[in-house]
């Protein structure tokens, strides 16, 4: 048998190599590829650490504030009512209109009145002439008793009948005084500047006056300045007495402290004003100490009976660490925020204070240099790594460390 070349018989040989073994040695050279592949798509998908804006608490000079709930009461307050009773010939005013002191408001018929003041100043004139007649006899009877033509007797009665004569002069004056002020009284005029309400009595109608029951016409308050009233509990009292006792706060008996009005509808203060009184007890049902503040309106936008939040100084002034109200979390029944050091989120357990220009005071758990998620908690997991990014500095003090300018 004649030998084939050693090529032949290796080719023939590699063509002879079972199927079932091919099949298993491209299915590893497969499942490698595979592995690699997959090995450089987790690579390249591994998570950058996300993105949080931090800030550093804002250290500024703040004082704290007590707030309560007012109702704005006038200063001045006044029903008007006929003095005289009559016949109502006019009304003068307009209902709602600001009217000013001494403007006429209703006429009351003053015919009756003027008739009773004629006939009052009749009866002066009539004491009057008396009197004068009564003068004459007593100047007559004293030239004639130096001569004895009169006795003294006759002296003394001239002289009594004077005094008599005097006396009825004075009442009729007085009478006379009387007509004319009823009929004054018959032009109601308004007492006090401020705006005044509707009329209550049409023209015709009959008005009682002061001696029987004097009808009420209709009513007038003043608007500027006004009183807001409001209760300020026992414990809020005692701090402040604490306050002023340490020289840390003037007392509002003896000063007049300042004071920051909010209406209802506003979300921060629209008007100043000041203390003006405080009650000499408390209230013992709800032990709360009545106080008042004066407040201008010179816009007269504000009306007796309606409500305000009153703010008044609780405090003196203090350095305090201030963030925005937005950064703080709750965890139970605690508050927390987030904060950024080594590029990890660790966690902090503060103590809140009152809101100072849009920002919460701090008054434990954070230092100055604490870099603060101001933004972006929904992405911090204490312990995690994010990638912090500066906040733009605020416009001014007074806003928050994460807003821009």
């Amino acid at each position: 048998m004649t030998d084939r070349p050693a090529s032949q018989l290796d080719r023939g040989s590699f063509y002879r190599f079972p199927r079932c073994c091919v099949a298993p040695i491209g299915l590893l050279f497969a499942l490698a590829l595979a592995g690699c592949d997959k090995k450089a798509q987790s690579q390249e998908a591994a998570p950058t650490p996300p993105l949080v804006t931090v800030a550093q608490p804002v250290k500024r000079t703040v004082t704290d504030w007590d707030e309560f709930t007012g109702r704005f009461e006038a200063i001045q307050e006044v029903q008007v009512r006929a003095r005289v009773g009559g016949f109502v010939n006019s009304v003068e005013f307009t209902d709602g209109a600001i009217v000013h002191a001494c403007d006429l408001l209703y006429i009351i018929d003053p015919r009756p009145f003027e008739a009773v003041a004629s006939q009052a100043q009749g009866q002066l004139d009539d004491a009057r002439a008396k009197a004068e007649l009564a003068k004459r006899e007593l100047d007559r009877g004293l030239n004639l008793v130096q001569t004895s033509a009169v006795s003294v007797q006759v002296v003394d009665q001239r002289r009594q009948a004077l005094q008599a004569a005097y006396a009825a002069e004075t009442q009729a004056e007085g009478a006379l005084k009387a007509a004319q002020l009823n009929v004054e009284f018959t032009h109601v005029l308004a007492p006090i500047t401020g705006r005044v309400s509707r009329h209550l009595v049409t023209p015709g109608n009959l008005v009682q006056g002061a001696d029987s029951g004097a009808t009420l016409l209709t009513s007038i308050v003043s608007l500027d300045p006004i009183y807001i009233y409001f209760d300020v509990d026992e414990a809020t009292y005692q701090r402040n007495s604490r306050l002023w006792f340490e020289g840390k706060r003037p007392s509002s008996r003896d000063a007049s402290n300042p004071v920051q009005v909010t209406l209802t509808g506003e979300i921060k203060p629209s008007h100043e004003g000041k203390m003006d009184f405080l009650d000499n007890r408390l209230d013992i049902s709800t032990a709360t100490l009545r106080s008042r503040a004066i407040v201008p309106n010179k816009d007269l936008s504000i009306l007796p009976g309606q409500f305000g939040r009153v703010r008044i100084i609780g405090s003196s002034p203090y350095e305090a660490l201030l963030i925005p109200d937005t950064a703080i979390a709750t965890d139970q029944s605690r508050k927390i925020v987030f904060v950024v050091k080594d590029n990890t989120v660790d966690v902090r357990p503060v103590m809140l204070g009152p809101l100072d220009g849009g920002l919460r005071v701090i008054r434990e758990g954070l230092m100055p240099e604490d870099q603060v998620i101001v933004d972006g908690l929904q992405r911090a997991r204490v312990g995690a790594k994010v990638t912090p990014k500066k906040a733009q500095a605020p416009a001014d003090d007074k806003a928050p460390a994460g807003a821009k300018p």
